[in-house]
């Protein structure tokens, strides 16, 4: 067997591992393992390179924004800063049709810029808006399916964990691809809200409507969120204007959500023992996924997939849009079946190489920071298709008197927003780009 037959056959092995249960990173260790093994016919490369590979790949400078940004999201959970972006948004929006919906997605990217975890922003405003959304009458269907959508803008809006995995695989600007995600991100909100408008409308009896509120309850509430706003605005808005490195932006965020979450009374001792402790456990769950990666990758590079793979595209003479085409496919496919950090780590090192090769008529950095944008939101997607997307069993095992069917159902509308917002800015680039041209 050639060794790009090895590099070929890797993948339907891999899938059978994950299949039967084998956790990711192991599985990518074992496959680039003994991968690399068949490949050379020794076991000296592959014994020497895992000697100093860990060390080598933990060691990146830029990793360590990881578990800042965790650490950040587990304070901002037990600060009730959830509750707050929520009431907030509530306040403002709840007495439209379909409002309180509104009002969770608007809370979810409220949260989302201050976590940085698709399933924690799905978890977390889970509990506070759920109750919500069934007092005031919305469906089983609407409430599951607005809040897993919801939930997807946590790795979408800035900061993003996946943002940043994907940064350092492809050695891009992280504040670049910060800052490309930012109208994208704002645009995935507000298509979500004109979806639940539209859902509402052709579903009357799907949701309720409260009171509106008064002046005075409207401005309290926008007051209790002010320090979510001014940590969000402090980080990113920092990083942006060159106050802080990333890592030191995601320090400042950690810092500054735990101080608020102390002084909201929500951080105790043994609170702040549990946030360190769940974030090393995530932590350490993603450097795996990482290892298991970098080892993985190493085999293909020895059978020179990726390279060829590459080539092999670029003499086809097909079109570059229906390649890009495929390639979301596949995440959509991939979403079934994996999270999006695991989907980014297996599939960059193929798919990167291909498109860079072709000619999208962008500068290779920007087409680079642009095709990242686009893969983010058709991964984002993948967290909200049956039958396997995450967000969904998060949501609807909170709301165990509404069938999983019926969660699959509330998210299919939202889905249908996901791909016209993909097409979108696959076709208008410039969307994604225009922060970045205008200040970099």
């Amino acid at each position: 067997m050639s060794h790009l037959e090895l590099g070929l056959w890797s993948f339907p092995l891999l899938l059978a591992l994950i299949f039967l249960r084998v956790p990711i990173g192991l599985a990518m260790l074992l496959v680039g393992f003994f991968g690399t093994w068949l490949v050379t016919g020794s076991w000296t490369p592959i014994l020497a390179q895992m000697k100093s590979l860990t060390y080598d790949t933990f060691s990146n400078y830029s990793l360590s924004i990881v578990p800042l940004f965790l650490l950040m999201g587990q304070f901002a959970t037990r600060g009730g800063m959830s509750q707050a972006l929520f009431k907030a948004a509530e306040t403002w929006l709840g007495h439209r049709r379909g409002g309180v919906a509104m009002a969770a997605v608007g809370a979810c990217a409220g949260f989302g810029a201050i976590c940085g975890s698709s399933l924690a922003t799905a978890a977390t405003m889970g509990q506070v808006a759920l109750p919500e959304l069934r007092r005031y009458g919305y469906s089983g269907a609407l409430a599951t399916g607005c809040l897993a959508a919801g939930g997807t803008l946590g790795i979408l809006i800035p900061p993003s964990v996946v943002l940043v995995i994907y940064a350092i695989l492809t050695e891009q600007n992280i504040i670049k691809l910060f800052m490309a995600a930012m109208v994208p991100g704002v645009l995935a909100a507000l298509g979500y809200m004109i979806t639940i408008a539209i859902y509402v409308r052709l579903k009357p009896d799907s949701a309720g409507q409260r009171e509106p509120a008064d002046r005075g309850e409207r401005l309290s509430a926008l007051v209790s969120v002010w320090p979510v706003l001014l940590i969000f605005t402090l980080v990113i808005g920092g990083i942006y204007l060159g106050w802080f490195t990333p890592t030191e932006g995601a320090a400042v965020g950690a810092a500054g959500t735990g101080l608020l979450a102390f002084f909201n009374g929500g951080l105790t001792w043994r609170g702040l023992g549990e946030s360190i402790t769940g974030t090393a456990i995530s932590t350490g769950m993603i450097f795996f996924i990482v290892l298991g990666a970098v080892v993985f990758n190493g085999f293909l590079a020895f059978s020179q997939l990726p390279q060829e793979t590459a080539n092999y595209v670029a003499t086809l003479g097909v079109s570059p849009w229906l390649v890009l085409v495929l390639i979301l496919a596949c995440y959509l496919v991939f979403g079934c079946v994996m999270d999006s950090l695991s989907m980014i780590l297996l599939t960059i090192p193929i798919f990167f190489p291909i498109v860079s090769v072709l000619d999208f008529g962008l500068p290779s950095e920007e087409l680079a920071i642009w095709f990242g944008i686009v893969v983010l939101i058709t991964v984002e997607v993948g967290l909200i298709t049956p039958p396997v997307g995450m967000n969904l069993f998060v949501i609807n095992s909170m709301a165990p008197d509404v069938p999983l069917p019926r969660t699959y159902g509330g998210a299919l509308p939202f889905v249908l927003s996901d791909v016209i917002r993909i097409a979108i800015l696959i076709l208008f680039p410039t969307i994604t780009l225009g922060l970045v041209r205008l200040l970099y």
